[in-house]
């Protein structure tokens, strides 16, 4: 008798059940990646023509129904509504609060209602989507990752995780946007990186700022060396220089055109350069039902002060030997992503400086999401150790009051607590008070030069008032008390601590009695 044949089945794969997400919210582009089996695919948006994209615009519109964002913002801009763009470029103002109001069509909004606004839009198209398998990133079992630029301070950090958060996301990891696109890197180049090479210099230029790190990569352990950065350079100010060309050529004035106008023209102008090509010779730009005839070499000539400055920030990273080219002996490779590294005079100048090492990334715009996507993966084995980015002291009082001086507890160069819970920098003072009063001045500042001095724009905290006279500690408002010398005060302690958002946490403790406050950028939280 015949053996009995059994037919062979071959089953894919089982869909995974949990929702591991990377989200970019970029300046004028949110993108959002998805792990999937070790794939890392991109969330596609649906606009309202039923048209797909890999991206959600990062575009808030005032209508009479309300706000309305992304695809929907876009369509009612044309219509004539208010149109806000690049509101990610107002969170990198060292003075932004939650409560920094911002104008829209004659009303006025706080920073954060708009925010929050439009990452619950970003939520509510991600829960439309069959990509997500009915999945919610508000669940406590969702692992979701953002990212804010490396230079950014302390508020945008907070202000970004708490929109998130209060927009419905389960955020478990902030990552600073280049070391994100460090862990893309490996996962589809890590071929290039060796024993002898083990650095991958990453240039993030996106549309509102600019980034840039260097990082040591060993197997899957990624260190951030050094980061730099800068918070208003990046394809916006390709697109406006572009679109005050256009203007020129066709004899207008940005006052001729109306707001819907120059939007559309800020529209078009984008996606004139996005089409740019290395063999592009002409630009071509309809304003007014005319088309405006440039020269690709002008607007690259235009641009070239713009993406001279990216590179100038970031050779310090490389360092420079004597005869004044780059030292790229352990570099594996310069990687050009953000959406405006596309711009063919990007890696046409850096290709120039750094020779054939320079790597664009297959999905430039997508890379910091798929690099996130990497970091939320709880199947993935990827670590980082990255770095502050920015300096951290205080300002205190010296010779009596006489004058200042600024204490510099944390550099750009402190390291910070690692998103899988390892401790980060922990810095300790100790003194007996001499004072009633304890009055901090804190500042963040783009870094700490070797005198131990702040230099770059200051982003004060709130002034913080710690109760050293234990009779003192139940009034509410330390500010109306004098502050007086006293003989013998308590022992003091400052802890600072740096967690892996790279936000500071500091804690005042009277030792005599354990007595504490702890605060978060200047707000009291314990």
């Amino acid at each position: 008798m015949a053996a009995k044949r059994t037919r062979a089945t071959h089953q894919s794969p089982a869909r995974p059940t949990t929702l591991d997400l990377g989200i970019d919210l970029g300046t004028t582009r949110t993108v959002v990646a998805r792990a999937d089996r070790g794939n890392y695919p991109v969330v596609g948006f649906t606009d309202p023509d039923g048209d797909e994209y890999g991206y959600l615009p990062s575009l808030t519109a005032l209508t009479e129904d309300g706000l309305v964002h992304g695809f929907e913002a876009r369509d009612a801009a044309r219509a004539g509504a208010p149109l806000l763009r690049s509101l990610k470029r107002r969170l990198s103002d060292p003075a932004v609060t939650a409560e920094t109001p911002v104008e829209l069509g004659g009303r006025t909004f706080t920073v954060r209602e708009l925010l929050v606004s439009y990452l619950e839009h970003v939520r509510a198209q991600l829960l439309a989507s069959p990509v997500l398998d009915g999945l919610d990133p508000a669940g406590e079992d969702a692992r979701v990752a953002v990212a804010v630029p490396a230079h950014a301070y302390g508020a945008q950090r907070l202000l970004t995780i708490d929109a998130f958060r209060a927009a419905g996301f389960h955020v478990t990891a902030v990552l600073n946007e280049p070391s994100a696109a460090g862990f893309e890197y490996t996962h589809r180049k890590g071929s290039t990186v060796s024993s002898k090479r083990t650095r991958v210099l990453v240039y993030d230029l996106g549309g509102g700022t600019f980034d840039t790190s260097l990082v040591d990569v060993e197997g899957t352990e990624h260190e951030v060396l050094a980061s730099q950065g800068v918070s208003d350079l990046g394809g916006d100010d390709i697109d406006l220089l572009l679109a005050q060309m256009v203007l020129r050529r066709a004899g207008l004035a940005e006052e001729d055109l109306s707001h819907a106008e120059l939007d559309d023209l800020l529209d078009r102008c984008r996606e004139a350069k996005e089409a740019l090509a290395p063999q592009t010779r002409r630009i071509v730009v309809d304003v007014r039902d005319t088309d405006v005839v440039l020269q690709a070499a002008e607007l690259y000539d235009a641009a070239l002060p713009l993406v001279e400055r990216t590179i100038e920030v970031m050779e310090p990273l490389v360092g420079r030997l004597v005869d004044g080219e780059p030292d790229l002996t352990d570099v594996a490779g310069v990687y050009l992503v953000g959406g405006a590294s596309s711009f063919p005079l990007v890696p046409r100048l850096l290709r120039e400086r750094f020779g054939r090492r320079v790597h664009r990334s297959a999905l430039p715009g997508a890379s910091t999401a798929i690099g996130l996507a990497v970091a939320a993966d709880r199947a993935s084995d990827f670590a980082l150790t990255d770095r502050l980015s920015r300096g951290f002291g205080v300002f205190r009082e010296a010779e009596d009051g006489a004058r200042t001086s600024f204490d510099a507890l944390l550099t750009q160069d402190t390291i910070q607590a690692s998103p899988d819970g390892s401790a980060g920098t922990v810095i300790t003072r100790r003194y007996p008070a001499r004072h009633n009063v304890g009055v901090f001045r804190f500042v963040e500042c783009a870094g700490v030069d070797a005198d131990g001095e702040p230099r770059g724009e200051l982003a004060p905290y709130a002034e913080i008032r710690f109760p050293f006279d234990p009779s003192l500690r139940d009034t509410e408002d330390l500010a109306g008390v004098v502050v007086k010398r006293t003989a013998d005060g308590p022992l003091v302690e400052e802890r600072y601590e740096i967690d892996d958002a790279g936000i500071i946490r500091v804690t005042l403790t009277d030792l005599g009695d354990g007595y504490a406050r702890g605060y978060t950028l200047g707000e009291r939280t314990a």
